[in-house]
């Protein structure tokens, strides 16, 4: 083991997210999911664990946690059913694994893995990727383990209106408003981490249920290598969340890698280029990004982001709002 400096960060969505709309018990709730996620990766860099084994679990810490979009919060398609999309990648070796519109299984990002660890694939989709996870003996659920009220009726309006919804769209805002801000039934944004071990190698995890009543087996950039996950030990880890089609358009993830690699720019600078070049487009959201030496960054161009991280000096910073530099 060498004396690289050891570091971690998640995110748990970005998006619409305001102090107006926040009740204090509900903030807690969400900053008590960020606590526990970053907590279990940090044990396992602590004890001098793989970035890949770190950014795996605390996602599927955040996975468990209802109130995100991801595994058992997911929202539902348009067929009243989840459908959920997973990614790693290690940046040691390059390997990456991804799932796509997978249902019934607790923790897709537990599948991905698989896919990576026990076959000579990449992405495994649909039916496919179930037969797969069932060959695996991974762990199923039943539909109703993925059903919550407040994502129900959200995708009730959706498909109503006859639109796709982001998770943490305004529309949503106005949904929690009429339930009064029921706090065990609101959910924010795809969820994801990034880290770096004490050998010097980076790796990042992304989850997500997707868009309220998507359709015709949409699949957005997080299981996408170089889109919505990507990471490389020569440059960075980035794990991606916002309006898919933008940063598969953008390729976003490996962007960031790609102007560290190819300008020389730092983590934060390439980072800060990428999301700023999003908003140019319309496009909406944010990332999280690791490099080598453990430095951190966690931009967004959105009201907020769920996110929080953990750097050598071992003290854990959550935050969520927009002003919260």
């Amino acid at each position: 083991m060498n004396q690289n400096k050891i570091a971690l960060a998640i995110h748990g969505g970005a998006g619409t997210i305001m102090r107006s709309e926040m009740t204090a018990e509900l903030e807690q709730e969400y900053r008590n999911g960020l606590q526990n996620a970053l907590s279990i990766g940090w044990q396992i860099l602590q004890t001098g664990g793989s970035a890949l084994d770190a950014a795996q679990e605390a996602v599927v810490i955040l996975e468990n946690f209802p109130l995100f979009n991801a595994g058992h919060g997911s929202v539902f398609a348009h067929d009243g059913k989840n459908e959920m999309d997973a990614c790693l990648m290690d940046g040691e070796s390059q390997k990456a694994g991804a799932v796509a519109f997978v249902r019934n299984v607790k923790n897709p990002i537990k599948l991905a893995r698989l896919v990576m660890d026990e076959t000579e694939h990449i992405l495994l989709a649909g039916a496919g990727a179930n037969d797969f996870a069932r060959e695996m003996n991974v762990e199923l659920e039943t539909d109703d383990y993925f059903f919550t009220d407040f994502r129900y009726e959200q995708f009730l309006k959706a498909r109503k209106e006859g639109v796709v919804e982001l998770d943490h769209s305004p529309d949503e805002i106005k949904i929690i408003e009429e339930e009064q801000q029921q706090s065990a039934e609101k959910k924010f944004g795809t969820v994801g981490a990034v880290a770096c071990d004490s050998y010097g190698n980076v790796a990042a995890a992304t989850s997500t249920g997707g868009m309220t009543n998507k359709k015709f087996g949409r699949i957005g950039d997080t299981p996408i290598p170089g889109a919505g996950t990507y990471a490389d030990n020569q440059t960075c880890a980035v794990s991606c969340t916002g309006h898919g089609e933008f940063f598969i358009r953008n390729v976003v993830a490996y962007d960031v890698a790609a102007l560290m690699k190819y300008k020389n720019l730092s983590l934060q600078d390439a980072a800060r280029e990428v999301v700023e070049k999003l908003r140019a487009i319309g496009g909406e959201g944010g990332l999280i990004a690791v490099d080598t030496k453990g430095n951190l960054t966690l931009p967004f161009n959105s009201e907020g982001m769920y996110r929080g991280f953990v750097a050598a000096d071992g003290e854990f910073i959550i935050k969520i709002y927009g002003d919260q530099k």
